[in-house]
Parts: C-alpha cells; sequence; structure tokens
C-alpha cells in the first residue's frame, strides 16, 4: 500500500508540473497574446505564473519525496531500473531549469511589470517561455521513460 500512494503522489505532481506547462504553454499563453495588449497581459501572466510556480515547488518536493522513497522501498539505487536512474537524472535537471526560472528571470519579470516596463517584461515572459518549453521537452521525455523505459 505504501507503494502505491507514492506512486500516486509521483505520478499526481509529474502531471501537474508537466501539464501545467503545456496549459500555459500551448493554451493560456497564445490565448493572453490574441487577445490582450501587453499593459493587461503581461500582469495576468506574472500572477498566472506565480500561482502555477507555487504549485510546482509543492510538486518538486512530492516528486523527491515519493520518488525516493519508492527507490528506498526497492532496496535503494543498486536495485532499480536503469529507467529510474534517468528519470531521477532529467528530474534534477528539470529542477535546476525551474529553480533559474524562478530566481532569475521571474522576479525580473515582476519588477519590469511592477515598473510597467512592458518591453523589459515582454522579453522576460520570453526567457521563461524558452526555459519552459526545454522542462516540457525534458518533462515528455521522462514520462515516456516512465512508461516503455523499462522495455529497453
Amino acid at each position: 500500500m505504501t507503494h502505491a500512494i507514492l506512486l500516486l503522489l509521483h505520478l499526481l505532481s509529474a502531471t501537474f508540473w508537466v501539464g501545467g506547462m503545456a496549459v500555459m504553454h500551448f493554451a493560456v499563453r497564445p490565448s493572453a497574446v490574441a487577445v490582450l495588449e501587453p499593459p493587461l497581459r503581461l500582469p495576468l501572466m506574472a500572477q498566472t505564473l506565480s500561482r502555477f510556480f507555487a504549485g510546482v515547488s509543492v510538486a518538486i518536493v512530492l516528486l523527491l519525496a515519493s520518488g525516493l522513497g519508492m527507490v528506498w522501498l526497492a532496496g535503494g539505487f543498486a536495485r532499480v531500473h536503469w529507467g529510474v536512474h534517468a528519470m531521477l537524472a532529467l528530474g534534477l535537471v528539470m529542477m535546476a531549469v525551474f529553480l533559474h526560472i524562478r530566481f532569475a528571470p521571474y522576479p525580473r519579470l515582476l519588477r519590469a511589470v511592477a515598473g510597467r516596463e512592458w518591453p523589459v517584461a515582454a522579453a522576460q515572459l520570453n526567457t521563461i517561455r524558452m526555459l519552459v518549453e526545454l522542462n516540457l521537452a525534458l518533462g515528455v521525455v521522462v514520462f515516456a521513460l516512465a512508461i516503455v523505459g523499462r522495455a529497453w
């Protein structure tokens, strides 16, 4: 039962993070660009990211705790499939990218929005968009490893 609960937490957290990036990238941002001018769009996106990043922070803690818990239950890293090692490595890269977004371009976006510096805010949001594209691609690879990794 413990493994099942850890796996549920792990999958829900990964789905929230990767699915949230997909929604932000493919739905929210393009829709905001289509209907809102920068003085409305950029504060909306900053506020939306604020809420999303809070959830991602919780998801990361749950991903690490549940993943390490499942590895521990399996007998340690020496006893798990190589795909688990690959998922952890990619997950750590994703976490580093998220931390960079959260503590570099995101605060600059917030400062630019507060100062109504729309070109600066747009540039920071574009940087975030490119980094989210990277993390989204990595997240898809992690899901692929989780699903078909054992077949390799």
